[in-house]
């Protein structure tokens, strides 16, 4: 179904959210991450996804260095290949992983990964990428889907999680030089196009976050999951305080839910944020207006 919509790139407040002016990429047109330099925010990086229905340039890794008046093309594989995440290592803003999808989608068709597909790191700001998709103990192509994150507590350690025949759950102690797959739980693999993301927690090494259809959370660097209890399935993105891990904001599909306490408990719902597929009026007058949520 078509579950995507697409954007007109990208858009910079200066005040805090209350004003917004468009900073470009307007063809863009699909976005995965952004990442913003952390003591200079005039630096920003763009995972672009591209055009979901067709081949375009406009996709892959894209800097500006300017606050978003000019941007640079960093990392591009080819026009039917965009990047779906990208993650900066805490400690040093120079080092960046990124994650290449090749995927493209008709009204009655999706097709996910080939030979695009793939894991890049850069240790200059973007300015060389290397690949490491072939680098030991990580699957066989082909792949689709990719999520990376780096620890807070230790830039070696990274977990990525991968949608391939053998994918899951991939581990690196060396900084991507090396991998192990420590879960291929098809929890965490399901519907991959629609989720595939993984964020470590910002202290603790061994502690990971996957999300999917639901929320999950292992304390032994990948090898067992616990199932979090969220107020809504359809998990799709996560941000955690760097100063305090138990303080966190849940995306989903009914909104976002914010939790200080590691997950045990959160916010409700009573907001106008979910996620909507249609809106439809009815005939009345005045009209009523229903929506699918």
């Amino acid at each position: 179904r078509g579950n995507i919509i697409q954007g007109d790139g990208i858009y910079k407040t200066t005040d805090g959210g209350k004003t917004w002016t468009h900073a470009g990429l307007e063809r863009t047109m699909s976005i995965g991450r952004i990442r913003v330099h952390p003591t200079n925010p005039d630096v920003v990086y763009v995972a672009a996804l591209g055009d979901p229905y067709g081949p375009n340039p406009e996709r892959g890794v894209l800097k500006t260095t300017d606050g978003g008046k000019t941007w640079t093309r960093s990392l591009f594989r080819n026009d039917k290949t965009g990047a779906v995440d990208l993650a900066m290592d805490p400690k040093n803003p120079d080092v960046l992983y990124a994650g290449l999808w090749e995927v493209f989608r008709t009204p009655h068709s999706l097709s996910s990964g080939g030979p695009g597909s793939g894991l890049f790191k850069t240790t200059n700001g973007g300015a060389t990428w290397v690949e490491l998709s072939r680098n030991a103990g990580l699957p066989k192509p082909i792949w689709g889907k990719i999520g990376i994150t780096v620890s807070g507590a230790d830039p070696n350690r990274l977990y990525a999680l991968i949608e391939a025949a053998d994918g899951g759950v991939f581990l690196s102690d060396d900084a991507g030089a090396t991998w192990k797959i420590v879960n291929d739980d098809r929890r965490l693999r399901q519907r991959a196009f629609y989720y595939t993301r993984v964020y470590a927690d910002p202290q603790v090494k061994d502690s990971v976050y996957m999300l999917n259809t639901g929320l999950y959370r292992s304390t032994d660097a990948g090898k067992t999951i616990r199932s979090i209890r969220v107020p809504h399935g359809d998990n799709h993105d996560l941000w955690i305080a760097a100063s305090d891990p138990r303080r966190m904001i849940n995306g989903n599909d009914g909104g976002a839910n914010v939790s200080v306490t590691a997950g045990e408990s959160w916010t409700g719902q009573a907001y106008p944020t979910a996620q909507m597929y249609n809106v439809f009026a009815t005939n009345h007058v005045p009209y009523h207006v229903l929506d699918a949520q």
